[in-house]
């Protein structure tokens, strides 16, 4: 059996092809399709679609069932759901970080009275230079 740390380098893997996606937005559409009618939209041969399906499925993604002559693929909720669980907790991150950044602008727009250093007067410290000296040794 697989680790949690595995199965979603697996899952996120197979995620990351666009022509994988493809295939599970139009598993979404029915629950069980044929490999063939899979394949229909895509320009590319029966294989080439059989090998993404594998990838699909060595994730966990799918699942294949075998009716005489006739492959049917249908979806599996718990990989994605695994990955949805973990995207989540990122997201709860993210969101607290971005609603404490709010804050803060918010923070600092009402508050004029408080001089920004772009508004501050800047004064001019007295140059001091050296006396001059020869420039090349000798």
């Amino acid at each position: 059996m697989a680790t949690p740390a595995t199965q979603l380098d697996r899952t996120f893997a197979a995620l990351s092809d666009p022509t994988r996606r493809a295939l599970l937005a139009r598993l979404t559409e029915r629950d069980t399709v044929s490999v063939s009618e899979l394949a229909q939209p895509f320009s590319m041969s029966l294989p080439a679609v059989m090998k993404h399906l594998d990838v699909l499925s060595d994730a966990g993604l799918i699942s294949r069932t075998k009716t005489g002559r006739t492959v049917a693929v249908q979806l599996t909720a718990g990989p994605m759901e695994e990955a949805m669980q973990w995207l989540h907790r990122y997201q709860q991150f993210w969101m607290q970080q971005l609603d404490r950044l709010a804050r803060f602008i918010e923070d600092e727009t009402c508050s004029p009275n408080q001089a920004s250093p772009s508004n501050a007067t800047s004064t001019e410290s007295p140059n001091k230079s050296l006396p001059h000296g020869p420039t090349r040794k000798k």
